[in-house]
């Protein structure tokens, strides 16, 4: 972009003043990561004090209280058919983490492979590789990262992955043996996939057998607006396209009720269900069954879950709406930043002038704005434009949030004025 010489030394003179007014403001917030706030988690405070007392059992007769129920109790099960839509007997619930259910299938393809390998993913001759949509959720990279398995990086559209190179690339290369994909308000960019690439994702031809989709629906029930965006069933199309066992979805309440006491679900085929819980066993003798059924019991039906997602959105879209009021009064003039709206989901993406959003970075936690790491939303931490910075408004009030944007706006346009100056400087 071109700035005249005088307009830029004045924008440049005005943002430094304004950055150094924050600097000596002595602040301290941290919206690093997307953290419901404690009036979020407020509203599942009532799941602490659903009595059980003599009502321990399970509808089918299983003892909470005791070892077993590898798979989870039934009425856990029924829940996340509900969310995910796959057959409640195809459905394990165990754990509060759905990450943690990520990284125990990815530990049990790399020992044992899958149901369709021919072998662990550990013994693939030449190691094996995933497709990471760009920018992305970082604990899935870093999973890959701790495994040594090959990142691709493959961009987000506006409806979902480039899947015309998808298609390319896993049709030609059978190391590529997954994808991670978080369908639905996507983290960090909130996009949901169309129904044309959830379908092809489903039925696209794939070199290795033993292709997998890492579905992490993370925010199937999480809507900044009123009308809820609709997300096509992968496992449905999946089962019509021949592909069965190519998706393993993945959910939890995390963000619903309390997010380091909630319990997490896979579905998948019935070849893939009974494949986790072959080796769950050798790592299990069960997992928190009171849990479950406290969850069950506090969450009820779907229009309970409907009612309390609603109460979400009502705490969280007010900070969604200040991420773009401010951001665009403080940045729409210059120029220098774009950012997405979302309409569901805990992120907005925010891209500023490429070469800047280390500094960006910095200039922040200099301020006393902890706000993202840079390069997180890209494999190995590698963002090659230095422009893509991931905010989180969820856990501040409205007063912190609105000062840390500010901090963030007058970051993004020195930084951006600061970088137009040194080029101009050279040229």
């Amino acid at each position: 972009m071109k700035i005249a010489h005088d307009d830029l030394n004045r924008l440049k003179s005005d943002a430094d003043a304004e950055y150094l007014r924050y600097s000596k403001m002595d602040l301290r917030i941290d919206m690093a990561r997307g953290i419901p706030s404690p009036q979020q988690i407020d509203l599942s405070m009532a799941l602490l004090d659903v009595p059980l007392g003599n009502d321990y059992l399970s509808e089918d007769g299983t003892d909470s209280r005791n070892y077993g129920g590898q798979q989870g109790l039934l009425e856990a099960r029924r829940l996340f058919s509900t969310l995910v839509g796959v057959p409640e007997d195809q459905i394990v619930v165990g754990g509060n983490s759905s990450l943690a259910l990520m990284y125990e299938c990815l530990a049990q393809a790399w020992r044992y492979g899958t149901p369709d390998s021919p072998r662990a993913w550990s013994q693939e001759p030449g190691g094996i590789s995933f497709i990471c949509v760009v920018p992305g959720y970082d604990r899935h990279f870093a999973m890959c990262e701790d495994f040594g398995i090959r990142m691709i990086s493959v961009p987000m559209l506006d409806d979902g992955p480039d899947m015309e190179l998808v298609k390319r690339l896993v049709v030609s290369d059978s190391s590529i043996k997954g994808i991670w994909c978080v369908p639905k308000y996507s983290n960090p960019t909130s996009t949901t996939y169309s129904k044309a690439v959830v379908e092809t994702l489903a039925s696209m031809p794939a070199a290795a057998k033993d292709f997998r989709i890492f579905w992490d629906n993370a925010y199937v029930v999480h809507p900044l607006v009123e009308v809820d965006d609709s997300l096509e069933n992968i496992y449905t199309q999946a089962v019509r396209h021949g592909h069965s066992n190519r998706p393993l979805v993945f959910a939890s309440t995390s963000k619903m009720t309390l997010p380091g006491a909630g319990i997490a679900g896979l579905a998948g085929s019935k070849d893939n269900t009974a494949w986790w819980l072959k080796a769950a066993a050798l790592r299990s003798v069960g997992p928190d069954k009171v849990n479950q059924l406290r969850q069950v019991r506090f969450l009820r039906s779907p229009e309970k879950i409907k009612e309390l997602m609603e109460q979400h959105r009502q705490l969280l879209q007010p900070k969604f709406e200040r991420v773009h009021e401010v951001f665009n009064q403080r940045l729409e003039t210059f120029g220098v930043a774009q950012w997405t709206r979302p309409r569901g989901g805990y992120f907005v993406s925010l891209e500023v002038l490429p070469g800047t959003a280390k500094r960006v970075v910095e200039l922040a936690a200099q301020a006393g704005v902890k706000f993202a790491t840079p390069g997180s939303c890209f494999p190995y931490g590698i963002d090659e434009r230095d422009y893509q910075l991931r905010i989180a408004p969820s856990y501040p009030d409205i007063l912190q949030l609105t000062t840390a944007l500010e901090i963030i706006s007058v970051c993004v346009a020195k930084a951006a004025f600061d970088h137009l100056s040194a080029v101009a400087s050279v040229e």
